[in-house]
């Protein structure tokens, strides 16, 4: 589209940090797990949008797939016979979700595919009206999460769905993994260390997690493609290097949508870190505040 996602690169309130400073290389990420991806991860995903969204069925519905990443959710989504239009700040992350729609959905026309920014906002205005909008575990890595919530919400229809899924705020813990995370980012020799301390660890927790749940080490790791259809070394790696990195209360996201007329009709919190996820219903407009 030939944006240049000015708004990309503010400071960040939270790390005084231009984004693009320190940004993981998500794109570079999503083309490893390409190569893990099968009928089996794309039939979990789409599953899994059903049940969030509480529709078996999509058709003549339009989605806007916000950070598309590997494209896995524009494909479940499409699957479910809406008519999609992904888009992602990162290029490669863009080549990854072209790539999967040439092996899954080539010369699909209800499938659109191009670089934006969510901190956009005039980009994010011009792509109109969408049934669902749909943004998992993006929009606290734009380096501006607020900005980016907002914008969110734009193209939500009346009656429509937006379906997001932001960290978890952990207070102390959450910072010392914005740490991790800034160190992963500072070059070869902060990603070697990351990944030689934690991967490890995250290796053994997954062995003693299977043994415990389901008295087989290799439990954990095979099951997890029922997460989502995600991939759990891909998931580690997305974990340890995702930054910028912002998080955020259940409740306050609530009460951030609640005040620009959204109403919470599914959704699912943890105690622990990761995500929560929010599917609101858009009602009445109203006027925004501040949260």
């Amino acid at each position: 589209m030939g944006h240049e996602h000015e708004a990309a690169r503010r400071v960040s309130a939270t790390t005084g940090e231009s984004a693009e400073e320190l940004r993981f290389e998500f794109g570079s990420n999503w083309r490893r797990f390409l190569s893990t991806l099968d009928e089996i991860r794309t039939r979990e995903a789409v599953a899994s949008l059903s049940r969030m969204l509480r529709a078996e069925d999509l058709g003549g519905k339009r989605f806007l797939d916000i950070g598309c990443g590997s494209g896995l959710f524009s494909l479940a989504a499409r699957r479910l016979g809406a008519t999609v239009h992904s888009f992602d700040f990162d290029s490669e992350s863009v080549a990854c979700t072209q790539e999967l729609k040439r092996r899954f959905s080539r010369d699909d026309g209800a499938w659109t595919i191009e670089e934006g920014s969510v901190l956009d906002t005039s980009y994010v205005q011009s792509l109109g009206e969408f049934d669902v909008v749909y943004s998992w575990g993006v929009l606290h890595h734009t380096g501006d999460m607020m900005t980016a919530l907002d914008n969110a919400t734009m193209p939500v229809c009346q009656g429509g769905h937006l379906y997001i899924a932001i960290y978890n705020d952990q207070g102390v813990l959450s910072a010392f993994w914005k740490q991790v995370k800034r160190t992963y980012c500072t070059g070869a020799l902060g990603r070697g260390a990351v990944l030689s301390v934690f991967v490890p660890l995250f290796f053994l927790r997954s062995v003693a997690v299977g043994l415990i749940k389901y008295g087989n080490p290799v439990a954990q790791f095979s099951r997890y493609k029922n997460q989502r259809g995600m991939s759990i070394y891909h998931d580690w790696v997305d974990w340890l290097g995702g930054y910028p990195f912002e998080v955020a209360k259940p409740e306050n996201i609530v009460q951030f949508h609640h005040r620009r007329g959204f109403q919470l009709e599914n959704g699912s919190t943890t105690s622990r870190l990761g995500c929560n996820e929010f599917v609101f219903r858009r009602g009445s407009r109203s006027v925004k505040g501040d949260c």
